[in-house]
């Protein structure tokens, strides 16, 4: 890949985790890639993802964390922001 271009995706990266959670770091902004990516293999590919939650019963159990904490801090953020 190239660099400038991935360069460039994880300024959009870090934007984007920003302004879903208030702040981004290193940790939050691989949970927002994992929770992103994760979302759109659901709904373009079920099965997939029912295969990969069969298969990986706690990988299943982590992506669930990530979800929850991802949707917490979201909604965390948007209350201390005055958005709703």
């Amino acid at each position: 890949m190239e660099q400038q271009l991935q360069e460039q995706f994880e300024s959009l990266l870090e934007k984007y985790t920003e302004l879903l959670l208030g702040e981004s770091d290193d940790d939050k902004k691989e949970k927002v890639k994992m929770w992103a990516l994760y979302s759109y293999i659901s709904k373009t590919m079920p099965a997939l993802a029912k295969h990969w939650n069969e298969k990986y019963p706690e990988g299943k159990q982590g992506i669930k964390e990530v979800v929850s904490e991802i949707k917490q801090l979201n909604e965390k953020h948007r209350r201390n922001s005055g958005k709703s």
